[in-house]
């Protein structure tokens, strides 16, 4: 019999309140069988806060706090540190938006990096402030439409894993929802490792993005195929390509960037160049990246 990566056990409740095609539910719904019952999420101000449903009631089958934007890091040391002390054992999570993570929450994540609190700290990162009506974040990409940037972003994502990576913490790690195996693998060496472990997630969102709810997974895949997404690890300081990114670092293996752009709305106004800048800065990236594979 073929071993199960993933248990039978649902944590993420039927009757939720995310919208149909959501990337944060479909990487949620993977985490938490990964990491089991004992887990204990700590949510700040995100489309997850509404997704659980409203109080008394939980779309979720494990303890939650919802928390202030800025707290979700300082709350989850505060959590970590009492488990230890009552000798419990259980894994702390931040589940928290890039608006919470890349903008908002940045502060108190670096501060538990410092300290080495025990928790992982997920960002599902659908690259806007889809809560509050689809402004521009931090990693809002370069010429995405947003209700704020309405002729496209300016600038581009802020590199939120390479500045975890910085602060010396044990694990980082990127994950995507059209690959579950790799995220059962990396939550669980994050679970095994004691300190503060960071993984960074795709997190498709139709409204937001505009597209088709029924793409999430294809969008997601597409990702990763044209080089856009790079799945990768970075453990104890050392960088490793996952998944489908490994045979990525050969330009003739990746698909074109607009495969992925043209599938949603929020890129239907690029330009034929806007389009080449986006190629070229995936293609510089991934030269980076492989310049790490050969060291």
């Amino acid at each position: 019999m073929a071993h199960r990566v993933f248990p039978r056990e649902e944590y993420l409740l039927k009757g939720h309140a995310a919208c149909p095609g959501c990337g944060a539910t479909l990487l949620l719904r993977h985490v938490l069988k990964t990491l089991g019952p004992d887990t204990y999420l700590v949510i700040p101000a995100c489309c997850t806060s509404v997704i659980a449903g409203p109080h008394p009631r939980s779309a979720f089958k494990v303890p939650v706090l919802h928390i202030a934007f800025a707290a979700s890091a300082a709350a989850a040391s505060g959590m970590s540190e009492a488990l230890e002390k009552l000798g419990k054992k259980g894994n702390v999570v931040v589940w928290a938006g890039d608006g919470g993570t890349v903008d908002i929450g940045l502060q108190a994540l670096s501060g538990a990096a410092e300290r080495g609190n025990n928790i992982i700290y997920i960002c599902y990162d659908n690259e806007a402030y889809m809560n509050t009506g689809i402004q521009k974040s931090g990693s809002t990409p370069y010429k995405a439409w947003t209700t704020t940037t309405p002729t496209g972003n300016p600038g581009h994502k802020k590199d939120v894993p390479s500045i975890m990576a910085a602060h010396g913490i044990p694990y980082v790690a990127t994950i995507n929802p059209a690959y579950p195996n790799d995220i059962a693998a990396k939550l669980k060496k994050a679970s095994n490792m004691h300190g503060l472990k960071y993984i960074h997630a795709f997190s498709p969102c139709p409204p937001g993005w505009r597209y088709d709810p029924a793409l999430t997974v294809k969008i997601a895949r597409l990702a990763v195929e044209t080089g856009i997404w790079i799945l990768y690890e970075v453990e104890n300081g050392v960088f490793r390509l996952t998944g489908p990114s490994v045979r990525l670092i050969e330009k003739r293996n990746r698909r074109p960037v607009e495969e992925y752009l043209k599938l949603q709305g929020r890129f239907s106004h690029l330009s034929k160049e806007d389009i080449e800048a986006i190629q070229s800065s995936v293609d510089q990236r991934w030269e980076e990246i492989a310049s790490l594979v050969k060291q």
